[in-house]
This record gives structure tokens, sequence and C-alpha cells, in this order.
């Protein structure tokens, strides 16, 4: 009984303590849990790859979120430039509001820092930022004409005079609209872009927000999404096992976690690469000893009801 009393009364200050050092260790000192893939993912990684080589096809990446959420969603951004300038594909991006604007700048530059043979404008090339009142009218634009819709580069440049432009087109030639997202599913692309030009759109967005996005993908307005930190964690995987070792999609290989563990080392592996795994593990922790807490709450609960229902028969 003395110890369900003192169940009820830990001093909150003390939870504090061990959830933050419950975070902060994992972070310090990576536990290297696994990652398992999932088809949403998966499908995504498999489509984009699909163009690996190709000079008249790009994927398009719209930053839609600001740094507020950049935790969860910045790992996904760095994890499809890294895939895109590791298998040699056009990457194109653009952002509707102007505090994506600098995250879409950081994002290229951390990944270029290791592929110095890929050159702006060339390899990919940055829209920037396009006055969110102007989306409509340019998604529907860029299904005719992507020179003509979006006109310049971040820096002022015609599309026309740049080399990554040469055959391409239009929606024709963009394997897929990616929109990372802490507020929207890509529901500009899937209302405008794809039913009028049929050009396939995922997704990347907070984990409170994945759930949501399911019945897109069920109906087949969106091919496949990264949900939150999990989804982040999957899609790094995914680079390290095949773009990095030059080896083509298998959903075979992807879900085989003996072969997948041979492929790299996560301690061999830049910091920046690995955020989303890492912050898995941190993630996981928590999760557990919240698990843990609600548990032993609850014991102590009922130790301490059926104490006092035994003082009240006793009376």
């Amino acid at each position: 009984m003395k110890f369900s009393e003192n169940l009820q009364k830990v001093d909150r200050r003390y939870i504090y303590i061990v959830v933050a050092l419950a975070v902060i260790l994992p972070l310090i000192f990576p536990l290297g849990l696994k990652t398992y893939t999932t088809t949403p993912v998966e499908n995504l990684y498999r489509h984009i790859d699909a163009i690996a080589g190709r000079d008249d096809k790009a994927i398009l990446i719209d930053f839609l979120h600001d740094p507020s959420v950049m935790p969860e969603l910045y790992p996904m951004e760095i994890a499809l430039i890294r895939h895109c300038f590791a298998r040699d594909i056009k990457l194109f991006t653009i952002s509707w509001i102007a505090t994506g604007a600098p995250i879409i700048g950081m994002a290229l530059s951390e990944v270029k820092e290791d592929f110095p043979d890929i050159k702006a404008d060339i390899d990919y090339c940055d829209f920037g930022f396009k006055p969110y009142a102007l989306a409509i009218p340019i998604i529907l634009g860029m299904g005719d004409d992507i020179v003509k819709a979006v006109e310049t580069n971040s820096e002022g440049s015609k599309l026309e005079n740049l080399p990554i432009m040469k055959n391409i087109k239009n929606y024709d030639n963009i394997q897929i609209v990616m929109q990372i997202s802490g507020s929207a599913y890509g529901y500009l692309w899937y209302t405008y872009a794809r039913p009028r030009f049929g050009v396939d759109v995922g997704v990347g967005v907070t984990a409170v927000m994945a759930a949501d996005a399911y019945p897109f993908m069920q109906t087949g307005q969106l091919l496949g999404s990264m949900g939150g930190l999990k989804g982040a964690a999957e899609y790094e995987k995914l680079v390290d096992i095949f773009a990095m070792q030059g080896i083509d999609y298998s959903k075979k290989k992807a879900r085989d976690i003996a072969w997948s563990s041979k492929q790299y080392s996560l301690s061999n592996i830049p910091y920046k690469y690995k955020k989303a795994r890492i912050g898995m593990d941190a993630q996981a922790v928590v999760h557990v000893l919240i698990i843990l807490f609600i548990i032993i709450g609850n014991i102590g609960y009922f130790i301490d009801k059926r104490a006092e229902k035994k003082r009240k028969y006793a009376k």
C-alpha cells in the first residue's frame, strides 16, 4: 500500500527528467534500431528511381513548409535530393511560401557538398519562391509549357536559356511532383495537375497528418507518402541500400533485413543523412517509456483503489 501511495505522489519533475534523458541519450549514442520499409514509401522510391540517368524526365519537389516542422520534414528533403544526385535524376524545386525558399537553398547546398560534379541549372534547378496567389496559374501553365509558366529560376535567369530544360517541356517530362508539407496533402497538385495532365503526385507530411493521406492513396490521387520521421527514416535507408550502392530497387531486398544490414554501416554514414533514423531511436525509447509509465500508473491506481475498499469494509 505504501508503494502504491508513493507511486501516486511521484514528483512530476523527476518524470520530466527521465523523459528528457530518454530523448537526449539516444540522439548522442544512437542505438541503431532496424528500419522496416513500408509500401507508401517504397512506391515513391521505386517510381523516382525508375528515371535514373534519363535526360527527358525529372522530378519536382514543392517545399510547402516553414522551419517549425523541419525536424520531421527536412530529413525527407535531404534524402530525396541525395537520391536524385546519386542516381543522375534531374531535379526541380519550388516553394509557394517565402519561408520555404531558404530551406530549398540550405538542403541543396548540404547535399551538394558530397556531389561536387552536380551543377546548378544543369543537373538541378531551383525555381525559388513563387507567390501562393500564382500557384494555380503556374500549376496549370506547367501542363503546357514549364518555361512559360515558371519563367525564371531563383536567381532570375530565364528558364529557356538553362541547359537543364533541354528535353523538358511539360508534365509529360515530370515523373512525379513531391509536396513536402506540414499543412497540406498535395491538394493543389492532385486537384489541378493530376486530373488534367495525369502527373503523379506524392507527399511528405508530419506524423499527425500521415493517416489522412491514406484515402488519397487508395483512390490513386497520391502515388505514395512519407509520414513523419518514420517515413523519412525509411527513405534514408532505401537511398543507402540501393542508390548509394548503384543497385536497382527490389522490394524483396528492401524488406530483407539481413541483406540490407550488410549494405551499409550506420556509423559510417554522415549525420546529415541519418538524422531520421537516429531520431527514430529516441522516439522509440520515449514511446516504450511512456507505455511503462502508463502501466505503472494504472497498477498503482488499482492497488490504491483496492486498499481503499478494504478500509471501507473494515469499518
